[in-house]
């Protein structure tokens, strides 16, 4: 008979001596018990600290299912309407451009950026990049962002700060941030296709705007108390900053550490301004499962209701129109996946390149953090690792299928 525990953790072992990643560890869940547990390498090679299960790892877009979760409770107390476009909330997006037929034009005012075009990445709004108006407008911001990173977070905004030819000596905000990226022309007409990008950064803002708290003060009063998400935040407190795992790439085939802060992300965890829905979390597999679970059970984490079912139901089984839908054609790894509400859903496992079945959901991080849960065999699978650019890797896919088969 088969041993997946030892299948695990071979390949594991196996992925750590062959480089593919410093240090990773795993955990899934099923009918709400713990079925494996397994971890191979380091969180810090230089200080010989293990990956253990508590290791605090940044999460990266797999903070982007949380995002997601807030919006769902703002949107079954009423606060805000999907349909409702983001230019209720953040002004910017009131007057609007878009790159039409290759030139930058203004908006249709019929066709305005709304809160489920955030939700499911049909915004226009893209990330950092070189090929269009829009992607390296986003790419100066994120540089001048990440500059600014070296002020103190207790910097208050300076009277200099509508010079545009000054340079800002405080941290960007998450509304700041959203407040800039509506000035750039949109990529796309809102609701045709799909890219990834900042919608979910912009969502914090919007989340700001409709409850008047500050995006991680909302999470941790909604989300991250009730679900006793304790090392959960978009920083790491000097106690807790030993159980930090360092980020690693292989370079001359050594793992060497990786220190930049990408997309205004901290990489040494301190304190942030700038609270990024789609990047900024810092968590743990256990942590994580219990956010993970509470989906799985309908909304209910030890007989509290967060969300109500029919909220998760839509959350969990929704899917991008059948024009966005195309990007996933070209989109190597998601083939039998559709998207919506800041997550991946399996729609067709006939197509898959993973065993899996329909309605699984979950997202991944550029580190390698993974969360999937598949309502059919009540199962969620978490894994951890911090190397660059993973996203989810061999191993990934290897573990799974070790698990689903």
């Amino acid at each position: 008979m088969r041993d997946k525990q030892k299948l695990i953790q071979a390949a594991m072992d196996k992925a750590v001596a062959n480089k593919e990643v410093a240090g990773v560890n795993l955990l899934v869940i099923q009918d709400g018990k713990e079925t494996f547990y397994a971890q191979s390498g380091h969180a810090n090679i230089d200080c010989d600290i293990p990956m253990n299960r508590d290791t605090i790892c940044h999460l990266y877009s797999q903070s982007k299912p949380i995002t997601a979760a807030a919006a769902m409770l703002l949107m079954q107390d009423g606060i805000f309407d999907l349909n409702e476009p983001v230019a209720n909330f953040i002004d910017s997006f009131k007057e609007q451009t878009c790159i039409i037929d290759g030139k930058v034009q203004k908006l249709p005012d019929d066709r305005k950026v709304r809160i489920i075009d955030l939700l499911n990445m049909t915004s226009g709004l893209v990330y950092p990049g070189i090929n269009t108006e829009a992607e390296k407008a986003t790419s100066l911001l994120f540089v001048d962002a990440i500059k600014r990173l070296k002020y103190p977070y207790e910097n208050k905004p300076s009277d200099n700060r509508n010079d545009s030819t000054a340079e800002k000596n405080y941290q960007i905000t998450t509304m700041e941030f959203a407040q800039e990226i509506g000035k750039f022309p949109l990529q796309f007409i809102p609701g045709t296709q799909f890219q990834y990008g900042t919608s979910a950064d912009v969502l914090g803002a919007v989340i700001e705007k409709a409850t008047g708290q500050r995006f991680g003060e909302f999470l941790k009063e909604r989300l991250f108390d009730p679900l006793e998400m304790v090392d959960t935040d978009f920083y790491v407190p000097e106690e807790k900053k030993s159980r930090l795992s360092q980020v690693y790439e292989v370079r001359n085939g050594e793992f060497t550490e990786f220190g930049g802060d990408h997309l205004i992300i901290r990489h040494d965890g301190n304190r942030n301004a700038f609270e990024s829905g789609g990047a900024g979390l810092f968590s743990t597999l256990d942590d994580y499962s219990h956010f993970a679970q509470m989906l799985m059970n309908n909304g209910i984490y030890k007989g509290k209701e967060i969300l109500t079912p029919e909220t998760v139901r839509f959350m969990t089984q929704s899917a991008v129109m059948d024009g966005p839908q195309h990007a996933f054609d070209n989109w190597y790894g998601l083939e039998g996946h559709t998207y919506s509400n800041l997550m991946r859903i399996m729609t067709d496992p006939s197509k898959a390149l993973i065993i899996g079945h329909k309605g699984e959901y979950g997202w991944d991080g550029w580190l390698g953090a993974y969360f999937m849960n598949d309502p059919e065999i009540n199962t969620t699978l978490l894994m951890m690792t911090q190397m660059r650019d993973y996203g989810t890797g061999h191993l990934t896919r290897r573990l799974r299928n070790i698990v689903l088969s």
